[in-house]
């Protein structure tokens, strides 16, 4: 019941505090509630709608809202009532402390108004504390010769209440040697002190037990006990006696950890024990004292924490003396903290409309500050700035609160933003300042048409253009963002020649290029002349146009045309008359051209292509006109046709073509005879001509067959050289190198190959020489300078890539013949080698022909050169088991022609022997071969 009892008379209070609130608020932005402690949270404190003057639903659309500077926020807004709640517990003791009087002060902020309003809530003591003793059990000496009326201290009860509620008085129980006496002090505090009615005996009673109960003034009524033993000592009628009873100081607040403060001193006159003092705080366990200590044998008191004036200016300290008997005497010392300027100022951007549209008027609010230094005094006072350059000023609002405002119209095309510095400077000594930075963004407007680089433009085209061609391009633009700088670009519809502009040209809305819809044709028109509209996005939209001259240039896309002589329209060709009379000079008609081009491309000149009789008529290289440029001989065809060619000066030149049919004759009659005698002339001729073109063809035919039977035959002839190639082991690995051509047949030419000799009756081929000196040229393939055999085919010469081929063996010398074999004065017949040389002529000749026909065979690829070694192919012929070392060696007969040497002098340099027969052999047998 009783807390039921309690919670309804809560609910009185917090209504009367309100109607007190409301009839005494007189000012148009203060607003006063008064709450009790201990308040559940969401408990109503007021209806703030109604005292701002609001509907509850408007508090959310006008973004009212609780500001602060940073401290713990106690209440809060209720945006669906309209009321103010609490937003935790308030504990007033833990708030205020003991302060008689416990406010919170916030500021309501109406934002779409940028107004703010003063809140003070008041809160009301609770009795929810019990007095309490710091100490369970108090021990109090007293002598017994101490004299009745003496005076000692007791505990003293603590109540964090305040008014009715805080502690209100002490009793003792009841006893037969003491009274309580309650003093109070100059702050209200009350204190209790412990009075001796009657001497004690400490042989009659030596403890005494008292109880000391400390009660508040709360309904209901809450107390506190402590139990008060009294010891009796010996006599000790002396107390500890302090030298001031009142001690003071200043102190700035930035002093260091334990600076000394200042030393109390208290004297004893007892000697001994008795006359020992010792120093303590009275009360030490208050949490503001425990930044000081005091030296319990000096005295000294010094700091052990860091004063801080913004927390606590002004300290009162109570100091006890008490000797050894336990007499006590106490004092007090008063600190006060002095102000430094040791706080910089605070801005707090409490509201920031960003971004700002460049159109806002003069005085647009930017953002709302608050301002607020910790400091005190002049250490306290704070001016806010911005640069003198930057388009804004603040303007002071209530409270610590600034406003920072427009000064101007602002453009985003010259700046698109903003780093707004805020300095806030104190009047401390020496001064602190902070700078808060604000970047505000420029929103951009439409209020820039697009631009274009130039107040009109020309284009020069030439005609006959590709139709959808791109033709020229223009651009423009705008200063502007986004939407607001997206250009678009179109033509302004005119009629040009009764057509539409735009059947003539377009324009990509997106890039601005221009393209020709049809062929332009100089002919027709020769400018064109349009408006070019670029509009951007914007809303609303803004454009701007200019004009485009389209010049068109002329093309050469017109041959010249002649005018006359016309052709006739009834298919007969026109005839000049030139009498056969008429003098160098004479006039006989004139070609008249035009040109429907401009320029040089209709400079027309004039020339005579095609005539009958030459130098017979000149026609004027400008004029046209056919004059005669001889006089007339009898000689001269009665009909003369005149190729006229009318070209221009383009580029490429076009040309047109007239024939010019003059007649020399001096009358029509005389015409008409003369012609018809002409054209049996006329078909004598064309059939001659008709032979003349049968006879050419039949020529070409033949030299085309002649031709087709020469490849065919070479074809042959390598195809042959290819098969009997490929079946020599020997020959397969000779690079091409070591082969000379002889007619299209490849002859090995190495020292050691078969050696061919040609004589002067061979039909089949003949031997071309690089060099006069044909008998180097047999002797060693290195004295020509050529490295290319002659008339070998592609296909049969080696690669120089080619890797390099194994060394053929030299070839066997047993096929020589010994001196005595050899016929003649080349050596005698001692018969001393085996082998039979034949006994007649016939066989003689007979083998001499065998030879050369080897060496034949070997020109014309036909006989096999591998048929091992010294056979010369004859064992591909006569057997393997017929060999020259049964032939006499001839070769010293056979010359080279053009050379002096023979082919066993050939032979015999290549072994590095010298030939059997000599020099003098050699002369006589090439003269016999000559003869």
């Amino acid at each position: 019941m009783a807390p039921f009892q309690r919670r309804r008379d809560c609910r009185w209070r917090v209504l009367f505090c309100f109607l007190l609130g409301i009839l005494g608020n007189t000012e148009a932005t203060q607003i006063r509630y008064s709450v009790p402690e201990e308040m559940e949270k969401g408990s109503f404190v007021g209806d703030v709608a109604k005292d701002l003057g609001l509907e509850s639903w408007e508090l959310e659309e006008r973004g009212v809202r609780i500001v602060s500077r940073g401290k713990k926020q106690h209440f809060a807004l209720n945006i669906r009532s309209g009321s103010l709640v609490t937003a935790d517990r308030i504990d007033r003791e833990e708030l205020c402390t003991q302060s008689t009087q416990c406010r919170l002060n916030f500021n309501v902020l109406v934002e779409d108004k940028v107004k703010l309003f003063a809140v003070e809530v008041e809160i009301t003591d609770v009795n929810d504390n019990v007095p309490k003793f710091q100490i369970g059990q108090v021990e109090v000496k007293i002598t017994e010769a101490a004299a009745p009326g003496m005076r000692f201290p007791l505990p003293e009860a603590f109540d964090p209440d305040v008014g009715m509620n805080s502690l209100q008085g002490y009793e003792l129980s009841s006893n037969q040697h003491f009274s309580l006496l309650v003093q109070s002090r100059a702050d209200g505090a009350k204190y209790p002190e412990l009075v001796l009615e009657r001497a004690l005996d400490r042989e009659e009673k030596s403890v005494h037990h008292l109880i000391l109960t400390a009660s508040d003034g709360g309904d209901p009524v809450h107390s506190g006990t402590v139990q008060v033993r009294v010891t009796v000592l010996d006599a000790n009628d002396n107390a500890p006696v302090f030298t001031q009873s009142l001690y003071s100081m200043s102190i700035p607040e930035n002093v260091p950890r334990g600076t000394l403060l200042l030393t109390v001193n208290a004297t004893d006159p007892d000697e001994g024990v008795n006359g020992e003092v010792t120093y303590s705080f009275r009360r030490q366990n208050e949490k503001k004292l425990q930044i000081f200590h005091v030296n319990a044998k000096t005295g000294e008191i010094t700091t052990t924490g860091d004063l801080d004036y913004e927390k606590s200016n002004f300290y009162e300290i109570e100091i006890q003396a008490e000797d050894g008997d336990g007499f006590l005497a106490r004092a007090k010392v008063l600190v006060t903290v002095l102000d430094l300027n040791d706080n910089s100022p605070e801005v707090t951007i409490t509201s920031l409309f960003s971004p700002v549209t460049e159109n806002s008027p003069p005085g647009t609010i930017i953002a709302l500050l608050n301002v607020h230094d910790r400091d005190s005094g002049e250490n306290g006072f704070v001016t806010c700035s911005v640069s003198e350059n930057l388009p804004f000023k603040l303007e002071k609002s209530i409270d610590s609160y600034h406003r920072l405002v427009t000064e101007r119209v602002l453009d985003r095309e010259k700046v698109s933003a903003y780093n707004i510095t805020v300095t806030a400077i104190d009047q401390g000594t020496p001064p602190l300042s902070i700078d808060t930075w604000i970047f505000l963004q420029v929103a951009d407007t439409n209020d820039n048409p697009p631009i274009f680089g130039q107040a009109s433009y020309s284009a020069y085209i030439e005609e006959n253009n590709i139709r959808g061609a791109s033709i020229y391009s223009v651009s423009a633009c705008d200063p502007d963002i986004e939407e607001n700088s997206h250009v678009t670009y179109s033509i302004e519809e005119d009629i040009f020649q009764e057509v539409p502009l735009s059947s003539y040209i377009s324009i990509n809305s997106e890039n601005g290029i221009i393209y020709a819809l049809r062929s332009f044709d100089y002919e027709q028109f020769r400018d064109l002349q349009l408006r070019v509209t670029a509009r951007d996005s914007g809303n609303p939209s803004l454009s701007s146009n200019v004009s485009l001259t389209l010049f068109i240039l002329d093309q050469n896309d017109n041959a010249p045309e002649i005018l006359y002589p016309a052709l006739p329209t009834d298919g007969s060709t026109g005839v000049e008359l030139a009498p056969r009379s008429a003098e160098p000079g004479y006039l006989v008609t004139k070609v008249v051209a035009v040109d429907g081009d401009s320029g040089q491309n209709a400079w027309l000149f004039y020339h005579l292509l095609k005539v009958t009789e030459p130098g017979l008529f000149s026609v004027g290289l400008h004029t046209g006109e056919i004059r005669t440029a001889r006089a007339f001989m009898d000689k001269d065809a009665l009909k003369q046709s005149l190729v006229v060619v009318v070209s221009d000066k383009g580029d490429p030149p076009l040309s047109t073509t007239i024939v010019v049919t003059v007649a020399l004759a001096d009358s029509i009659p005389e015409i008409l005879s003369d012609l018809s005698q002409e054209t049996s002339s006329d078909l004598e001729d064309s059939s001659l001509t008709l032979y003349l073109v049968i006879a050419v063809a039949s020529v070409s035919s033949l030299f085309f067959a002649f031709i087709i039977v020469v490849l065919a035959l070479r074809i042959w002839k390598w195809r042959n050289s290819q098969l009997i190639g490929s079946g020599s082991d020997h020959l397969g690995g000779v690079p091409a190198s070591q082969f000379m051509g002889i007619d299209g047949v490849q002859a090995f030419l190495q020292t050691y190959s078969h050696e061919v000799s040609l004589t002067t009756d061979s039909q089949k081929s003949h031997l071309i020489f690089p060099q006069p000196n044909y008998a180097d040229t047999l002797l060693s393939q290195h004295s020509c300078e050529k490295s290319k055999p002659f008339l070998v085919p592609e296909d049969s010469r080696g690669s120089i890539h080619d890797p390099p081929l194994a060394l053929q063996a030299p070839p066997n010398t047993d096929w020589r013949f010994s001196q005595a074999q050899r016929p003649g004065t080349s050596g005698s017949q001692n018969g001393d080698e085996g082998g039979t040389w034949p006994n007649n002529q016939f066989d003689t000749e007979m083998l001499q022909a065998m030879i050369l026909a080897s060496a034949n065979e070997a020109a014309d690829g036909s006989s096999t050169l591998g048929g091992g070694a010294g056979t010369m192919g004859l064992s591909a012929r006569y057997g393997p088991q017929f060999t020259l070392q049964h032939v006499p060696d001839y070769r010293q007969n056979v010359y080279i022609p053009g050379s002096t040497a023979t082919l066993a002098n050939a032979a015999g340099k290549r072994d590095g022997k010298a030939p059997a027969g000599g020099n003098g052999n050699k002369k006589k047998s090439g003269k016999k071969e000559k003869k």
